[in-house]
């Protein structure tokens, strides 16, 4: 009797056994394999890069790296002793047109009035000189405007809010337009991207509630999926000089899935959070009303 116990006792614990390790491996399937979460997200934002829309010397240098700037504030400027003599010499010439066209009206004036007394020809000439001189004017202005602009624009501003990086320029340097001389990374723009496994991607939708952890941070920031790319490139697949496919012929039995970036927008994430560009997340969609734990472990 007791033998017959202590068997039966065997048997239990082992089907309890067994069914535990059943739960645990199917609770691990699901969490690895099909659950909607990553540990291969980054933090993202737009990086502006800032170059001088004028030529010159750096004349003085507001700003140090990592500083916050704000939209318009003062970055360096460039030195406006020859934007100041440009706008001054377009004045001039815009100055000087305006009494030769004041010397062509009386001019053409005297010759209407005379009338018969002065050659067709030579008041159609004065005519025609006044029209070249008006459009002579205009152009001028313009001229006046485009200087004003170039001494404007020697003082180069923040186009955006966020965090200078990555800057190295001091007085002296000569600046050349249209060549960065430092970045921004874009305030508004900050987000999370999370790359998760293609076997993923169905469980995942644009608006589902997300959570975001920051390696090193205790703390979960909340979001939602803004989108979810709508391609990545064919590593199997490259372009051929005659504009056939050129397909990889080798193929591996053990295929991994690839990696789909999804966008995740951040609700209202705190002031005192360190987004900086280029963390590591864990990111996890909740599904409904239930949230997917955010793992210890990696994939």
């Amino acid at each position: 009797m007791n033998a017959l116990i202590r068997s039966s006792l065997r048997i239990a614990v082992t089907l309890v056994a067994v069914a535990a390790a059943a739960g645990a491996g199917q609770f691990l399937w699901k969490h690895y394999r099909e659950a909607p979460w990553t540990r291969d997200g980054r933090v993202r934002a737009d990086v502006v890069q800032v170059a001088p829309d004028v030529s010159g010397l750096v004349d003085h240098v507001v700003v140090h790296d990592n500083q916050e700037v704000h939209r318009g504030d003062l970055l360096f400027a460039l030195d406006a002793e020859r934007a100041r003599i440009a706008l001054a010499q377009s004045r001039a010439a815009v100055a000087g047109l305006k009494s030769q066209i004041a010397q062509a009206r009386r001019e053409n004036k005297r010759n209407v009035e005379l009338d018969d007394l002065v050659p067709a020809e030579v008041r159609e000439q004065s005519s025609q000189k006044l029209e070249q001189l008006d459009a002579s004017l205009l152009q001028a202005q313009a001229a006046v405007d485009a200087a004003r602009v170039n001494l404007v624009r020697t003082e180069v501003r923040a186009p955006v809010d966020g965090w200078v990086t990555n800057f190295d320029l001091r007085p002296g340097a000569y600046a050349v337009t249209g060549r960065p001389v430092l970045a921004i990374v874009d305030r508004q723009s900050i987000h999370v991207m999370g790359y998760f496994e293609e076997t993923k991607i169905p469980r995942v939708h644009v608006g589902d509630r997300v959570q975001v952890r920051l390696m090193g941070e205790r703390t979960a920031l909340a979001g939602h999926v803004d989108s979810v790319a709508a391609g990545i490139e064919d590593r199997d697949r490259q372009q051929s000089s005659n504009l056939l496919a050129n397909v990889n012929p080798t193929f591996n039995w053990v295929r991994l899935a690839q990696r789909i970036p999804v966008r995740v927008q951040l609700d209202q994430p705190p002031a005192d959070a360190r987004l900086i560009m280029g963390r590591t997340a864990t990111v996890s969609v909740v599904e409904g009303a239930r949230a997917v734990a955010v793992a210890s472990n990696g994939e």
